[in-house]
This record gives structure tokens, sequence and C-alpha cells, in this order.
């Protein structure tokens, strides 16, 4: 069945009110949106960037650079009025201020130096480039450039993370010692598309990002891996990080996975939270066609029947899953672009999920503990 097509999407430029996280903040009203566009209309493009740019407070939705007829189409059909361009030169000279990049793996370090060289910020998919060694050539460029750059790791405002973030910052489950985090998915075909560079950078970028954003640098990293029938992809892996702060962290990804283990378990010297969903719902939103604005109040708000619950040798008490807030990152990337703040999330975070992936492949390779930095 195709996701219903979202419809032209209105972008928000007067003052609003949005709950989040406990707490309510106000969006101030902007004179000054910025444009931005977007490299790739494939899957991510269409349904998890274009989306969110059009929805945006501050932002003004800039066009698309593809050259696939095909896709300009869909382009024309879903956002009327949004150009189409064949290149960054042609989206940089109709005035766009900034671009986000969604395409294959192997392009985004090209693409991003090209955008760096003509000026425009950039927000880039996961994942950010193939190895450290690229990505921090790119960080360079863009702080020699001063050009604004940021990853785009919408998940560290998944409802599920948040929710553990808020444990761990409450101290409910006292001393956190282990966290374990899964993407898992049963396909039947059995092969990860090539697009995202195998499962340990693409899941990976995510999960790996995460474990650093929570508990911070790494010191270790033991991995296991696992490739296609060709051997040209890896479709699962196991990834155990030593964080320099003690806690461990194992990270689990799988294509083909009948049956998928609990989202997360993070345990801790008070008790443990344990969260049996695959997956928090603002992905199915977007690939249902909605976005934040037209989904109002559904946006980021998980079911009583989705909640986690706290254990501590008990039955476990449900706990409230937190609301998600992928909506707040194309906003507070403009305010960085006008020089209101800091960008969403710093580049410098890709080079370390980076430097972790690619121990990772060498421990899967060697068989042995890859050693990053000294544990506390």
């Amino acid at each position: 069945m195709n996701p219903a097509a979202p419809g032209p999407l209105p972008v928000f430029s007067e003052s609003r009110t949005d709950a989040r996280q406990g707490g309510v903040h106000t969006i101030s009203p902007v004179t000054d949106d910025v444009k931005i566009g977007l490299v790739g209309f494939g899957f991510g493009g269409k349904y998890f960037h274009a989306p969110l740019l059009a929805a945006a407070p501050g932002v003004q939705f800039a066009g698309v650079v593809t050259t696939s007829a095909q896709r300009q189409a869909e382009v024309a059909e879903l956002y009327p009025g949004v150009p189409t361009f064949a290149s960054l030169g042609e989206l940089k000279a109709s005035g766009a201020q900034a671009v986000a990049i969604s395409t294959p793996a192997p392009t985004h370090v090209p693409l991003m130096l090209e955008a760096i060289e003509l000026g425009l910020a950039v927000a880039c998919d996961k994942p950010f480039a193939l190895d450290a060694a690229d990505a921090r050539a790119v960080v360079e460029a863009a702080e020699k450039a001063g050009v604004k750059l940021s990853p785009y790791q919408n998940r560290r405002w998944d409802a599920d993370l948040l929710t553990v973030k808020k444990l761990v910052e409450t101290g409910e489950l006292g001393e956190v010692f282990r966290f374990e985090s899964r993407f898992e998915r049963f396909d039947p075909q059995g092969t990860p598309p090539a697009a995202g560079g195998g499962i340990l950078r693409d899941f990976g970028s995510h999960l790996v990002d995460q474990a650093l954003y929570l508990f911070g640098p790494a010191a270790s990293v033991y991995a296991e891996l696992d490739t296609t029938e060709e051997g040209r992809l890896d479709s699962r892996f196991f990834v155990a990080v030593q964080h320099t702060g003690g806690v461990r962290s194992h990270l689990i990804g799988n294509w083909v996975e009948g049956a998928p283990g609990p989202r997360y378990r993070v345990s801790g010297s008070r008790g443990s939270f344990v969260l049996t969903e695959p997956m928090e719902g603002q992905e199915a939103l977007l690939i249902e066609g909605l976005n934040p604005a037209t989904a109002a109040d559904r946006w980021g708000v998980e079911p009583e029947e989705n909640y986690g619950r706290l254990y501590r040798g008990d039955a476990g008490t449900p706990v409230p899953t937190e609301r998600g807030s992928w909506d707040t990152y194309y906003p507070a990337f403009a305010a960085a672009v006008r020089g209101e703040g800091e960008v969403p999330v710093d580049p410098r975070d890709a080079i370390a999920s980076m430097e972790v992936l690619d121990a990772a492949r060498r421990s899967a390779r060697t068989g042995q503990v890859v050693n990053l930095g000294p544990a506390d």
C-alpha cells in the first residue's frame, strides 16, 4: 500500500506554544525565515525531511535538488510551488541559505564539501560519512569556511529515547551500568538497501549516536558483524561499547530477526527500565502522510499500551513515554543559521560516532577489543 500523499504543508510564521518534555516553551514570531533546500527525494527525503522542512517554524522550504523526472513530478504534486533544481549551484543561486542532504551514503561527503564551498549551511542525514577520516575532513572544511554543519540525528528526539534520558537524569534507575538498545526488523528478502552503506552504518549510526549522547565517549569497542549471502553488505551486528564513565552499551542491529528483542533495557543499581515496543511512532506518522501540523496532538505521543516499565524485582510499573519531538530539529538548525545559538547536533559528534563504527569493523575483523581511550 502506498503511503498517503502529504499534500501542501503550512509553514508556521507566527508565535506558538508547544508542550515538550514536561515544560512549555514558546517559539517567537519569525520574520526572517531561513531558506533551506533538500538534496534527494527518495524515501528519506520524501518522508523524513520534506514534511518537516515544509512545516518548520522559521524555515522556507526552498526547493529540491533532483535530476529525476519522476521525483520532480512528485515534488510538484506534493509541494505545489516548491521548485526543483538540477544542482546545488542552482539551489544556491535561487537564494537558498542552507541545504539538507538525503542521498545514498557514498554521496554524502562530496555533496557536503560542494555545499560548504558554495557557502550553504548543511544538515546531513546518516551515515554522515563512510568513515571517521572523511567525517573529520568535512567538519574541518566547514570550520575553516565558517559554515554551519550538523548531522541529522533526529532519533535523539525519539519519544522512547527521551524517556530513557529522563530516567537516567532523574536518578530513577540509580547508577546505570548497562544500556541495551536494538534496531531489529524481519525482512523476508534479507537484503538491506545498498543506499544505507550496510546495516552497521545505517542502524548503527543511530544506535551509537544515542549511546554516546546518553553516556559519553567510548573507551573501547568489541563487535561481531555478519554480511549478506553476497558478502557485500553487513546485515546484522552486535557492538559492545565501554564508555569512559563506566557504562557498557550493548547495541544490536538485525535486518532479519524473527523474534525482535526489547527496544531498550537499561539496567541500574535501583532498577531496570524495559521497553518492548520496537519503535516509537513519529516515523509511522510521516510515512502515513502526516506531519507535525496535520497530526496535531497525535504528533510524538505514544499510547499507554506502548509504555515501557520500570522493574525493581516486581511486575513493573508503567512509565509514561515522553513526547517525541523530531519537529524541533529544523527550527533549531534555522536559528543557528541565523546566528541564534548552536546547531542542534554538534558535527564533531559525527566524528566520534564514526570512530566507534570504524573500531567495530576492526574488532569484527580481528576478534579483538579495540581501545579508543582510557577508561575511568
